[in-house]
């Protein structure tokens, strides 16, 4: 487990822009087709708020959503998973394991080998190409 990365609403506010604070901090939705043009060149997503690295470059496919998809994170210790059970609907919500970012919402309908499709906004995710 790692060890939590905690600042305070202030610190996260003076860090973050309005949406990727509204995003991550208070478990917001950006609008689909915000973030069409990631790279698709290798790398690797990390949090927004605490920089740990979340999802490879590897595991992104393109689900037509309009939100960014992977078929897995990292590790299963880099992120956490709880119901959400917000807009009359069930869910599971992904947070960074790390700070407790909300990043988005895994469901059962993505491709092989999991089977899993982690929609996560753009906005929380931050990419860093490979050396």
């Amino acid at each position: 487990m790692h060890e939590k990365f905690t600042k305070t609403d202030a610190e996260w506010r003076a860090q973050l822009s309005d949406l990727a604070y509204k995003v991550t901090r208070k478990h917001g939705t950006e609008r689909a087709g915000t973030h069409d043009n990631f790279p698709k060149m290798p790398g690797r997503f990390h949090c927004i708020c605490c920089d740990q690295p979340l999802f490879d470059q590897d595991a992104k496919f393109e689900s037509g959503t309009g939100w960014p998809s992977f078929f897995a994170p990292l590790d299963a210790e880099v992120v956490e998973e709880k119901e959400d059970r917000s807009l009359f609907m069930r869910r599971t919500e992904v947070l960074c394991a790390r700070c407790d970012a909300h990043l988005g919402h895994v469901f059962p309908d993505g491709p092989a080998p999991t089977g899993l499709r982690y929609c996560m906004n753009g906005v929380a995710l931050r990419f860093e190409p490979e050396d």
